[in-house]
């Protein structure tokens, strides 16, 4: 772990003091849009076209954040025309590290991708990275609006899923809005109950995420999937958390008053996402808890990684007895 300051590397952990105890995860930098004709987006600049071939995705396999892109680059049938590279599992002094020099960009760490975008950088050098060979610099490193670009941008390129939406237009209200308290209480409220250094800042992101997880297994009871009767961005937005929960969060993190495991709807229905055609390959468990435990030594000093849990996400699942939509 560390950051980027005026394009200098620091080896610094989080700052929680000034925040009480309190993890706040900083707002990502690069806010560009790949768009169909190169148009700007809803932020950053423009100049960005989709094109086959131009725009290489840099992931971590551990990372809930990059695997919701990874996601919608199998199922959009992305993977012939996005090129991607993952990162070690391990994220130590360097930050996150390429086993070898990566092959677009040169860099054998992320820092170092960053810093060739902005020479004076300042900030965390994240995952996912998406990244132009046309301009040789960050598309966007914020994971919300990668999977919406590769939701939409590339649709008028040959064999791009064009049949699939997890944005429609119809549904965006209501998306947005569980995607709101998920991204706050669940994707986030790990981070913030896993990395608190006070006792009422832990408390707090624990209680507020267990009353989400608790929402979220009453709205599951009633229907399929969180939006509309189909699946959505805010299905795969949380089955990246979900996914990780009962290997990693529930231990290392200490979100523990309850596993996901315990929770009839939420069980089956991260089963049904996981065996949804092309999720599970994109699912590394040995990495998600290599990198967890053996990376937050703030966390896990002895950096010891537990053999547990056995999951079992190929048992039957029983959301079929709730409708799809029309």
């Amino acid at each position: 772990m560390g950051r980027l300051v005026d394009g200098v590397w620091h080896t610094d952990w989080y700052d929680t003091k000034s925040t009480g105890g309190r993890f706040v995860r900083k707002t990502s930098a690069f806010r560009n849009w790949v768009t169909p004709d190169g148009a700007p987006g809803p932020s950053g600049s423009g100049g960005f076209a989709a094109e086959a071939g131009r725009y290489h995705l840099i992931v971590s396999l551990a990372c809930p954040w990059a695997h919701r892109t990874l996601i919608l680059r199998r199922l959009k049938r992305l993977e012939d025309t996005i090129t991607v590279s993952v990162v070690e599992p391990l994220m130590l002094d360097d930050g996150w590290t390429f086993a070898e020099p990566d092959p677009v960009t040169g860099a054998e760490t992320a820092w170092q991708v960053y810093v060739k975008a902005d020479p004076v950088y300042s900030g965390r050098a994240t995952v996912p990275i998406l990244w132009d060979r046309e301009r040789e610099t960050i598309v966007s490193n914020e994971s919300s609006e990668i999977l919406r670009m590769f939701n939409a941008a590339f649709d008028a390129l040959d064999g791009v899923e064009t049949r699939l939406d997890v944005y429609p237009q119809e549904l965006r209200e209501e998306i947005d809005a569980v995607n709101a308290r998920v991204y706050d209480t669940v994707n986030n409220g790990v981070y913030k109950a896993g990395f608190a250094t006070t006792q009422g800042a832990y408390e707090e992101a624990v209680t507020q995420l267990f009353e989400s997880l608790d929402w979220l297994e009453d709205r599951l009871a009633r229907q399929r999937y969180l939006v509309g009767g189909r699946i959505t961005e805010a299905d795969w937005r949380l089955f990246t958390t979900l996914v990780r929960f009962d290997p990693v969060y529930v231990g290392h993190f200490k979100c523990n008053l309850r596993r996901i495991v315990d929770y009839p709807n939420l069980s089956n229905y991260l089963r049904e996402l996981y065996q949804h055609p092309g999720v599970a390959g994109t699912c590394d468990f040995e990495t998600i808890k290599t990198h967890y435990y053996g990376s937050h030594e703030t966390v896990n000093p002895t950096r010891i990684v537990p053999l547990g849990p056995v999951l079992d996400l190929d048992a039957p699942h029983d959301r079929d007895r709730l409708p799809l939509a029309a």
